[in-house]
């Protein structure tokens, strides 16, 4: 990444060195403008109902496994060994899946996440792209995650505002 904005940068320098016109840029922050989106709260809202479900649906799995493993200890003195290894064994099944279970629901909503805000991402990149072309931009940066630790403001331009009014339509 770092290396990408730095061809970038170098290539934009050589050519407005080459172009004598000054390079013109803007920046913003995507999280704070996809944030800011009214769908995104109604993604936040649908992930936090699925979320529940799943952990409605752990946590009766769970239950359902304490329940047998409760009969199996109250049990296990007065077993016959077939029996006692035969429940031992749907145990270690019923334990095996849960976790299978809890695997394959963090997959599936870390999945669901990514699905509900692809759109919204589409979206806003070209909500962006609209305002470089509109702006005469040479490049928008992203500010999240320290990626650039200085902007010079006499060439660059914030445009956070401007990108969070034009979502917000």
């Amino acid at each position: 990444m770092k290396k990408l904005f730095l061809l970038l940068a170098f290539t934009a320098l050589t050519l407005s060195a080459n172009a004598q016109t000054p390079l013109k840029y803007g920046y913003f922050s995507f999280s704070e403008a996809l944030k800011a989106m009214p769908a995104y709260a109604v993604a936040e809202r649908n992930m936090a109902d699925l979320r529940a479900k799943y952990a409605e649906e752990g946590k009766r799995v769970e239950d359902e496994f304490n329940k047998k493993y409760e009969q199996f200890l109250d049990g296990q003195r007065d077993f016959a060994p077939s029996i006692l290894q035969k429940r031992q064994a749907e145990l270690q099944e019923m334990m095996e899946k849960n976790v299978a279970f809890k695997t394959e629901s963090q997959r599936l909503l870390a999945q669901a996440e990514a699905d509900s805000k692809a759109s919204l991402k589409v979206r806003l990149r070209a909500i962006v792209a609209r305002i470089g072309a509109d702006r005469g931009y040479a490049f928008i940066l992203n500010t999240d995650n320290d990626a650039v630790p200085y902007v010079n403001n006499v060439v660059g331009e914030d445009i956070n505002a401007l990108v969070k009014d034009a979502v917000r339509k």
